[in-house]
């Protein structure tokens, strides 16, 4: 089985790369009826945007968390264009101050869309000014220290906040409780992921198969900016083996050579199942341990491998640490793990 170079970027990655800002830009879509996937979000999605445009206003502040990769980002966009307005945007840590973030507040026009990636590392003593701002559009701002210190009200336009996180749980109540919309983002399904594959490989003037988009899809971790990742290196492949379509063999190869196996493991996916079922015969152990064992980070393992491990069943969480699965020692070609019914087997004499 290909293992990839270690030290090669992660094409697996769910996170942002640089090779991905420029791409999205193609083939992000517009409009809602163009979005793929999620499809109960897409409905309830849709029947609040008709209504606030039916009252002329602005839409009620929308969060949305999963996963990175699943499309956070571009429904904050599509929802700006279904709105007729624009999109400012911030990230959490940028807003170190909050006179950052009532620079921000006061230059937003009416109807505006707010977008503000990984809310949930905002400043506290930041995030406090959102709650006046998101509920009355009005922000009390302190100026000047000590004994000259006076508070100065000032009133916002109405505008749309969309925050965005990977990281639900590390958000206040009282910020969560102040967002009308509040949505999940799941893992797709390989079907989904095949349409967005077809849909991507269209605009970017690749010949696709179907076959070959499945393909694609089924190694793609359930997330829409990887399939488009690696349909981008696919067809590099593709281009220079002169296959004019990529058809499942095509794709396979490509993909094999780049280090993900036909599960859509990657090296580092495959270095953590190993780690445990060899250094840890199987699990339980802590995530900590993994982490040091591999000389990685114990966050960059929980948020862009674990999650998917989990999701596909090689990875099982317990009270005491993590646990390879069954699945995980057939897929890489260990002996499966005996019961723990056999292992007390005999009598007490």
């Amino acid at each position: 089985m290909a293992t990839g170079d270690d030290n090669q970027e992660r094409l697996t990655d769910p996170g942002e790369l640089a090779e991905d800002r420029q791409l999205c830009l193609r083939l992000r879509p517009e409009r809602l009826a163009e979005f793929i996937g999620q499809e109960e979000l897409k409905a309830n999605l849709g029947i609040a945007l008709e209504a606030a445009r039916g009252r002329g206003e602005a839409l009620d502040h929308a969060l949305f968390y999963g996963p990175p990769g699943l499309g956070k980002t571009t429904l904050a966009h599509i929802i700006a264009a279904e709105m007729g307005t624009t999109v400012i945007t911030a990230a959490g840590p940028a807003l170190e101050r909050p006179g950052d973030l009532v620079g921000i507040l006061t230059n937003l026009e009416e109807g505006q869309v707010f977008f503000i990636d990984e809310i949930h590392r905002l400043p506290r003593v930041v995030e406090e000014y959102l709650y006046g701002a998101m509920e009355d559009f009005q922000v009390d701002f302190m100026v000047d220290r000590g004994p000259y210190a006076r508070s100065l009200r000032l009133t916002l336009k109405p505008f749309t906040l969309v925050g965005a996180t990977t990281r639900s749980g590390l958000l206040t109540a009282p910020l969560r409780e102040r967002f009308g919309i509040v949505h999940h983002l799941d893992f797709y399904e390989p079907e989904q992921l095949a349409r967005i594959v077809l849909r991507s490989a269209g605009l970017l003037g690749v010949e696709v198969s179907e076959e070959g988009a499945r393909e694609i899809a089924r190694r793609s971790r359930g997330t829409p900016r990887i399939a488009n990742r690696l349909l981008r290196r696919v067809r590099d492949f593709a281009q220079v083996r002169s296959k004019p379509t990529v058809e499942p063999a095509v794709a396979d190869e490509a993909l094999r050579m780049l280090g993900v196996d036909e599960a859509g493991l990657d090296h580092l996916d495959r270095k953590v199942l190993v780690t445990i079922i060899e250094h840890y015969a199987g699990g339980p152990v802590g995530l900590e341990a993994i982490a040091a064992t591999l000389s990685e980070q114990a966050d960059t393992l929980e948020e862009t491998v674990e999650p998917f491990l989990l999701k596909i069943g090689f990875l099982n969480r317990t009270p005491r640490g993590r646990k390879a699965s069954v699945l995980a020692y057939k897929h890489l070609g260990y002996p499966q793990p005996r019961e723990q019914g056999e292992k007390r087997q005999g009598t007490l004499f």
